[in-house]
């Protein structure tokens, strides 16, 4: 797997130490100033020493959880923890209600279609709906650049226009820059790749802060992937160097963070600390928390999950997690936000359609009932339901006052995986199947991804290619009978494979998919496993000018 070389025109950087290696048309130029080049060059130069070391720490803490010294709450921020007095800071302008936000990639129609959802919010997504070609995120930031200023528009090759809705309900924007763990290499600072969460964040904030405040809000942030709240304190750091840079006050910005994974989810506290002039709160990003939670655990056979359609919001580990981010957020007076429906209305069949809808009212249902203050939708066809469920529940702009104080929640409860469930074929291939499919996709540009009435985004397939791993790895026994080793799982792989081949036949050719099962099969067997499938694939989507015209 490696970067594509284009024969395209290289952009001259006349910005010293820095060379754009990604070829840029006439409208991406306007994003690479080189007062915004230096601005990014500036954060990197200052902070991405400090971000290669945080990566180095989950290397070390890995080594440690595979000797079997499990997570626990830190003893040396007890202190923070036990503090009843500190908070947050409030809700910015525009941030008090957020009671249905949507998500979704930076690309041009999605942006509009999301901005005139009706949500509340609109998470704009460089990250795990997005396949971060070069393309695709210099778009994004020309996209979200024209959605500040409310000038996008687009026109379908059909000839279908779209536009921002002119009655003032437009979603408050939110952006996800890409975790600490990416690069992007189409940017070099003194001949390194960038930050990729540097990158994002920075041409974003560069270019759209100023006008954000101008316009009553401001410059906000979902950040995703987090391990520490060293990792949290890095981002904190970051902001406010911005902030200073430009010349606004600090504390402008705001950051929910994702508790995504299981390490976080012991320094939730800490977390909101670091980030407390500029925190916005915490979500439940629940899909990539149970993907690291199998990621991190992996070598332990007393974590082997069940097929994941039985690993449910209610399950002990999840549940006690999902008890422990709202009492947390509403202590310290931030909100705590709910997680994903994925789930996309069926159009021709209105029993499954009903069925459907009925899943996503009582997910949403559980979620206001637990305290959470607002929810995620997938999909512009849940708002209502989620809107309906939220409004009747929560008739106010959000339950910060609700402190949960009856919580209680343990080391043991948020490790708790004592829950009834199995191993089945049809989990195996169903994650054979989303697994293919998303990364065929991915490696065509794309993120977000329908598959079974469902919107996938990388955190499913995540969750998919470790469940196999896991499973092989520790030769689970099938509900069939089958033992699922890696013998088992290839086996699978290849039946899967050609039965999409015999569904696309001539098709089949021109997709993706066998780069797609040669790359997955690499992380099925329970030996080698990648930290990150975009990781992984990344450079089969890197494109480079020809460098030696630079």
């Amino acid at each position: 797997m490696s970067a594509q070389i284009s024969s395209s025109t290289p952009f001259k950087s006349t910005v010293p130490g820095v060379a754009v290696v990604g070829a840029v048309n006439a409208v991406q130029a306007e994003i690479l100033t080189p007062e915004a080049l230096q601005f990014i060059a500036t954060l990197q130069r200052i902070f991405n020493p400090t971000r290669k070391a945080l990566l180095q720490k989950r290397v070390y803490r890995q080594e440690a959880l595979d000797r079997g010294v499990l997570p626990d709450f830190l003893p040396e921020t007890a202190h923070i923890r036990n503090d009843p007095n500190w908070r947050a800071a409030v809700p910015a302008p525009g941030l008090q209600d957020r009671r249905v936000e949507i998500t979704g990639p930076v690309d041009r129609k999605m942006v509009i279609n999301a901005l005139n959802s009706g949500a509340k919010t609109f998470m704009a997504d460089f990250e795990d709906s997005s396949a971060p070609t070069w393309e695709n995120m210099i778009d994004g930031q020309v996209n979200l650049r024209d959605a500040v200023r409310e000038t996008i528009s687009f026109s379908n090759p059909n000839g279908k226009q779209y536009a921002l809705r002119k009655d003032g309900k437009i979603a408050v924007l939110i952006v996800r820059p890409r975790g600490w763990h990416m690069v992007e290499k189409h940017v070099l600072v003194d001949g390194e790749p960038m930050s990729a969460s540097i990158f994002d964040f920075a041409l974003y904030f560069f270019h759209n802060a100023k006008e954000l405040i101008k316009r009553g809000k401001g410059p906000y942030f979902y950040l995703p992937k987090m391990e520490s709240h060293l990792e949290a304190r890095l981002w904190n750091d970051i902001f406010n160097v911005a902030q200073d840079m430009i010349q606004i006050p600090r504390g402008t910005i705001r950051g929910t963070v994702l508790i995504e994974t299981i390490m976080a989810a012991f320094e939730m506290d800490e977390i909101i600390y670091e980030l407390r002039d500029h925190s916005s709160g915490l979500n439940c990003g629940r899909w990539d928390y149970i993907f690291s939670f199998i990621k991190r655990f992996r070598q332990h056979p007393e974590f082997v999950l069940p097929d994941r359609s039985q690993v449910t919001m209610t399950v002990p580990f999840m549940d006690a997690y999902v008890r422990l981010l709202i009492q947390t957020c509403h202590k310290r007076g931030v909100h705590a936000m709910g997680g994903m429906a994925a789930q996309i209305p069926i159009k021709d069949d209105k029993a499954a359609n009903d069925a459907v809808m009925d899943k996503v009212r009582a997910d949403k249902l559980r979620e206001v009932t637990a305290g959470h203050d607002g929810t995620w939708i997938a999909h512009p066809g849940l708002a209502d339901i989620a809107f309906s469920v939220f409004n009747e529940n929560m008739p106010q702009p959000n339950q910060i006052h609700v402190r949960r104080d009856d919580v209680r929640v343990s080391r043991n409860d948020l490790l708790n995986v004592n829950f009834a469930g199995s191993v089945t074929e049809e989990g195996i291939r169903s994650n054979l199947r989303v697994g293919l499919g998303y990364m065929e996709a991915w490696l065509r540009g794309v993120g977000c991804v329908p598959l079974n009435n469902l919107m996938e985004d990388a955190a499913t397939a995540e969750i998919s290619r470790s469940q196999l791993w896991q499973w092989a790895k520790h030769s689970a026994k099938t509900a069939e009978g089958h033992v699922a080793n890696a013998q088992y799982m290839l086996k699978l792989l290849d039946e899967e494979t050609n039965q999409i081949k015999k569904q696309l036949g001539a098709k089949y050719a021109s997709s993706k998919f066998e780069a797609a099962k040669a790359a997955f099969a690499t992380n099925i067997t329970g030996e080698k496993y990648d930290e990150f499938l975009t990781t992984l694939l990344y450079d089969d989507i890197v494109t480079l000018v020809n460098t030696a015209k630079l």
